[in-house]
Parts: structure tokens; sequence; C-alpha cells
């Protein structure tokens, strides 16, 4: 495997050698620590959606996290678009939280203090460019 510098990249690869499909792992942990979310999702084709949404995010954040050359601009997009759908702004930053939990979970002694500082650092500057007031 070729590693990434970029820490937050590294550990999506390192995810990746371990689990083919992220989306049960993320979701089930959305829905535990979040249980409102899981009525925001319809009974059926679901899977599709959120396999869909967290590809996106993931890209995102790659981009956010990397040489922002505009995949990171769905994160404005999408906060528009779930204010919309009434799903408040801490709810919707709380989904790249889950998805750094998980990675962590995931990884355990891989998650190294470089993935993690990368990782809190990118999640407080997704906080400041999505507006959630502090």
């Amino acid at each position: 495997m070729n590693t990434s510098s970029n820490p937050i990249e590294q550990s999506f690869e390192l995810a990746a050698s371990r689990c083919t499909d992220l989306t049960p792992h993320v979701y089930q942990r959305l829905f535990e620590q979040h249980p409102e979310t899981r009525a925001m999702f319809r009974t059926q084709g679901s899977e599709l959606v959120m396999g869909s949404m967290l590809a996106l995010t993931i890209e995102a954040i790659l981009d956010f996290a990397g040489d922002r050359r505009g995949q990171f601009r769905l994160i404005a997009c999408e906060v528009a678009s779930h204010d919309g759908y009434g799903t408040p702004r801490e709810l919707f930053i709380a989904f790249f939280s889950v998805i750094r939990d998980t990675l962590r979970d995931l990884l355990r002694d891989e998650w190294s203090p470089d993935i993690a500082q990368a990782w809190d650092r990118v999640l407080i500057e997704i906080d400041a460019f999505a507006g959630v007031p502090a």
C-alpha cells in the first residue's frame, strides 16, 4: 500500500485495509449516538442514500484536509440543504465526528497522535467553515 503523507487520508487508507464498507459502521454509530437521525432516512432504499451520503462526505473531508480543489464546497452546500430539511447544524456537523470515531475504532493501535491531531484540527475547521456557533 502506498501510504499518503496526509494523516486524514492515511486514516481512510488504513480503514479501507480493514473494512470494505464503512457505511454500516458509521450509521450504526450515528443512530446510537443520535437516535433521532434514524427517522431521517426512509426505510426502502435508505442504504443507497446512506452510502452515497457517506461517500460524498468522505470526498469533501479529503479535499478539505488536502488541496481544497473544490469538493470541500459540498460541505457548505449541504449545510444549507440540511437547514432546509430542518436538520440542526450541530447534528449535521456531528456526522463528521461520527466518521472520525468510527475510523479510530477500526484503526485501534494504528490511530496515531498525528492522525488524532489532524482530525481534531479538521473538525474545528469544518465547524468554522460550516458556520456552527461556538
